[in-house]
């Protein structure tokens, strides 16, 4: 499904992102483990192509379609969405509207915007007249935006979870809606630092110093994450014995 080959990054001069190789299967749920600052919304970006973010070298294919150069609104005609870390507004529109509208530019999915509600545990009767601005809070927001993923059934959804904020109440909903898009035929990217979310993975990737140190079994790579992620300071290349001792 997607194949991120021998990417590099340099922003203001600073190199964020080095030799890092991903590869999405169809269908499959991929976790990111990784701590603050180790490039993970960065790889989230230059996947989804969002302006500013160019690889300085390698590059990304998707279905075999080379998209390094392509800008995020032909990425996703091609059904990549990027959902989470900022959730937008929309003032003037309601939930239900927008929710419509993901269904109507994805991949005409079965799910109305009731039923996607209720996967991410809010209810459709207090919500679909609501609008998709400032009065609602930053998790509902979030919930709204996760709700619309599910709506629109895309090819490719990277999840880029929060680094902080996140509802522990919502964890059984944002599982129960990767593992719907996976049903339906969808890869996900789970782009998260927390190992329960990560775990629903089939597998996962550490993520530190801008680079992609392992990939394999989400309980492998988490315990990898524990011993090595957690007390690295994330700034320089981690070192090769510190990989291979893993």
């Amino acid at each position: 499904m997607l194949k991120v080959e021998n990417i590099a990054l340099v922003l203001d001069g600073k190199p964020i992102l080095h030799d890092l190789n991903l590869h999405i299967r169809e269908a499959e749920i991929h976790s990111i483990l990784g701590a603050n600052g180790t490039g993970k919304s960065t790889l989230a970006s230059l996947i989804m192509g969002l302006s500013g973010y160019r690889p300085t070298a390698g590059r990304i294919l998707f279905q075999g379609e080379d998209i390094t150069e392509l800008p995020a609104w032909e990425r996703a005609r091609r059904g990549i969405t990027l959902a989470w870390q900022e959730p937008a507004r929309f003032e003037g529109l309601t939930v239900a509207e927008y929710l419509e509208l993901a269904r109507r530019h994805g991949r005409n999915g079965d799910l109305g915007p009731s039923e996607c509600l209720r996967k991410v545990g809010l209810a459709p009767e207090k919500y679909l007249r609501r609008a998709v601005d400032a009065t609602l809070s930053g998790g509902e927001r979030r919930r709204v935006e996760l709700a619309s993923v599910l709506a629109m059934m895309p090819k490719l959804a990277i999840l880029d979870e929060p680094d902080s904020g996140i509802d522990p109440l919502a964890i059984e909903n944002i599982v129960d809606v990767i593992r719907t898009l996976a049903r339906n035929g969808g890869a996900v990217l789970l782009i998260t630092h927390h190992e329960h979310v990560a775990a629903v993975a089939d597998r996962a990737s550490s993520l530190c110093g801008g680079t992609i140190l392992k990939t394999g079994d989400p309980a492998a790579i988490a315990r990898f994450y524990r011993n090595h992620c957690l007390e690295c300071l994330h700034v320089n290349e981690p070192r090769a014995e510190e990989v291979a001792g893993a």
